[in-house]
């Protein structure tokens, strides 16, 4: 069975994708590559890279926005009691499975456009 190769951009300056298994690093592939289950279920996003994939140049290497500014990408969430910020905070790490291994099975090849 031939696999589906999709082209993806990232910054040159993101760590190179680990293996399956090995430490998330912030590279960034499996977000760029396919929406995460919270991004499919709070940003309604299906296909494509996730919305919510942000580059954090201090530390050279993509977050999860949905962690970092929740409320950039939940318009209710102001209007919520702030007890449930972090809850909502958690929920979200356990979903996307905050610092664990890398769970993304996607061949990532670098290369630097001429």
């Amino acid at each position: 069975m031939r696999q589906e190769q999709r082209l993806i951009w990232l910054r040159v300056e993101a760590p190179a994708k680990p293996v399956v298994g090995a430490h998330c690093n912030g590279c960034g592939v499996c977000c760029a590559a396919e929406p995460c289950p919270v991004a499919r279920v709070f940003l309604w996003q299906r296909r494509g890279a996730c919305r919510a994939l942000v580059w954090v140049e201090a530390n050279l290497h993509y977050r999860c926005g949905m962690l970092m500014q929740p409320a950039n990408y939940l318009p209710y969430l102001p209007y919520l009691p702030d007890s449930l910020h972090a809850l909502i905070g958690r929920l979200i790490g356990r979903w996307i499975a905050v610092g664990t291994a890398c769970d993304s099975d996607a061949e990532a090849i670098h290369t630097i456009p001429d």
